[in-house]
This record gives C-alpha cells, structure tokens and sequence, in this order.
C-alpha cells in the first residue's frame, strides 16, 4: 500500500458504495439514511447525483450497500435499514437487510422487502452506543460459478460467540423473489432462514456489543479480485472503548465464498481511520465488486492511497498481498480543491452481468 493523489468524491458516504458501468458511466449509491445514486460520465468527468426513487418509504432510513446488474439489464440491489425507537434511553436502532429491483437502470426500484434479520431479543442496555441487536453495514457478492449470492455482514444481537461477521446465501435463481431464499450459515451448514435465524461468525467479536469497550470486526465490503483469484475483504474494527471507536481497518481474503472457514486472519492495513473502507479497481471495466492488481483505497467519500496485490510468486515474502503503511493518513490539507477528482478512468467489462458499452 502506498500514498497516491487524493481522491474526494462529491457526495456523503455513510455506507459500503456499490457500483456498475452503464452506457460509459459509472453509476455509484451512497446513503445517508435516504438513498442517492451518482452518475459519473468517463468522457465528460461529470457527476450527476440525484435521489433513488422508491416505491413506498417504510424502510426509510435506508442505506443501499450492494447492487448487480444481470446480463438483462435489471438492477438488483440489497439496503440496510434501521427499526428507529424500539429503546428510548438510551435511543438505540435495530437494523435489518433488504433487496431491491430495478428496471430502469437503478434510477427507481421495487422493494421486495427484508430478507436477513436477526432473531435474538433486542437489548436496550447495550452500551455500544448505536444498536440493541440486529443484522446490517454488510456487501454482497456472487460467486464466479455464478450459483450462489452471499452476504457478509454485521451481526450485533445475542451472545457474544454470535456476534461479529456473518455469512448467508441466497441461490442465484432466486435474486428476483428473494423472500424466504436466504439462508445463513450455522454451525457447519447452511440452514437457518435469513429472517429470525441464528448465525455462526465467520470472524467473531472478542468483546459483545453490549458492552462499551467492545471489541470486534464490522463493516465488511467485499470484491472479486480477478489478481489474487480470491474474495477480498475490508472491514472496520471497533475496540475498546465507548462510542464505537475505530481502531483499524482490515483486510481478509478468501478463494472459496462457500467454505466460511477459509478466510484469512486478518491483517491490518490502516491504523485509526475512519468507518467505512472500500476499494475500486483501477483496470478497464473494474469497480467495487471487481478488481485487479491495483485498487484504490477509500474511506468514505476521500482515498489518500492505492494497494498493488500481488501473489506469493511475485512477492519476496508471502504473504504479500498488501503492506500496511508505517504512517496514518496524510493531514488533511493535503485534500484537493473544493472540485472533487473523478475515480481512475474505465470502461465497462464485457462479461455478461456488465454493460458491454465502451467509452
């Protein structure tokens, strides 16, 4: 990992940033509790943001976290939305996860509603400072056979040895009827429902979210590196003390989606930060869901820097996949003018989930 030219982008993250090229665009959702989607054009640079128009409101305040576009052109996308005044003081939120389809594009979608909640009891005397239980802050990701959708994300709700990063999957045939279709993984298989079931942790807290000084990973965003042949992980890690404090963010890897247990201990590549890691890919046709040898690393809407990967056999010392850096962040004047830099310039992929399109 090194420095590289900062990067801004012109609206607010406060979510994983999924994308996809269409027509020589890169069209990109953001949240802040109403969802956005921006449309940068490669031959012009511009950006065009205007808000995600929805069918009814009653998960509003959603977040859009991961979308994919078929071979057909529908837009499927799955969202993060938080059960508000469920505990009052103090006021903590309940977060669930829902799917998305769109036929125009992604510019206006039909909920389908909620597909992966969680099924213990709400605390309201947890300390963590956000959430009395719940599922969300997660990405989903095909598999290369094309059969399965999995989804990693938060789970904040029950005992500690069930909290952490989570796994589940929904068969690849039923992205357009996704209720009752996911499942999540337990105990060796993969067989509690996605809404009410129980899960087993990929990457499990050391301290419960009940507790103030908790201690655990959160926030997985995940990609397809087509270098590494393996999944790619980054995630926040909250320790140890109250008003979830971030002390690191992450990277892990795994080549088979389908075996929970093949992902790799996790490394850290950032000291501090800030929520919210996740990395673009730098080649022709690469976005967030796919990318290469070289991405760019961002926090939030800002990337102060670029990861190259490289496999053993290219490296001096395995495992190379990524350095972590001997300093934090550069300061913060060293952001760029109030005109926020475009992502690296690409042109969309030719497989068939992309827009075969050129610049």
């Amino acid at each position: 990992m090194r420095p590289a030219e900062p990067l801004v982008l012109p609206f607010v993250i406060d979510s994983n940033t999924p994308g996809f090229w269409l027509d020589g665009s890169y069209r990109m959702y953001s949240s802040s509790g109403d969802p956005m989607v921006t449309t940068f054009d490669a031959q012009s640079r511009e950006y065009r943001t205007e808000r995600v128009v929805l069918d009814r409101q009653d998960h509003i305040p959603m977040w859009i976290e991961s979308v994919w576009r078929d071979g057909e052109g529908v837009v499927h996308a799955w969202y993060h939305h938080e059960r508000i005044g469920l505990c009052a003081d103090p006021p903590l939120n309940v977060p669930e996860i829902g799917a998305l389809i769109s036929y125009d594009g992604g510019r206006s979608f039909t909920d389908l509603g909620i597909v992966l909640s969680s099924g213990e009891e709400n605390d309201c005397s947890a300390r963590n400072g956000y959430f009395a239980n719940g599922h969300g802050d997660f990405s989903v990701v095909r598999d290369r056979e094309g059969e399965y959708f999995y989804f990693l994300f938060g789970a904040y709700g029950g005992e500690v040895r069930a909290q952490g990063v989570a796994i589940a999957r929904m068969p690849a045939g039923s992205v357009s009827n996704p209720l009752g279709n996911v499942w999540k993984y337990h105990e060796g298989s993969w067989s509690e429902p996605g809404v009410g079931g129980k899960v087993t942790p990929i990457l499990a807290a050391t301290v419960s979210w009940r507790e103030a000084n908790t201690d655990a990973f959160w926030g997985p965003s995940v990609h397809w590196n087509t270098h590494l042949k393996a999944y790619v992980v980054v995630m926040n890690r909250s320790c140890c003390g109250p008003g979830w404090p971030q002390e690191g963010i992450y990277l892990t890897m795994n080549a088979n989606l389908a075996d929970p247990a093949g992902w790799s201990t996790p490394v850290r590549i950032l000291e501090g930060g800030d929520w919210y890691p996740w990395l673009l890919g730098m080649g022709e046709g690469e976005s967030s869901s796919e990318a290469g040898a070289r991405v760019r690393f961002f926090v939030r809407e800002k990337s102060d820097w670029e990861i190259e990967f490289q496999v053993a056999e290219e490296a001096a010392q395995p495992p190379a996949e990524v350095t972590p850096p001997a300093e934090a962040a550069p300061p913060a004047e060293a952001t760029p003018p109030a005109e926020a830099a475009p992502p690296p310039e690409a042109t969309p992929p030719a497989e068939p989930d992309s827009p075969s399109s050129t610049l």
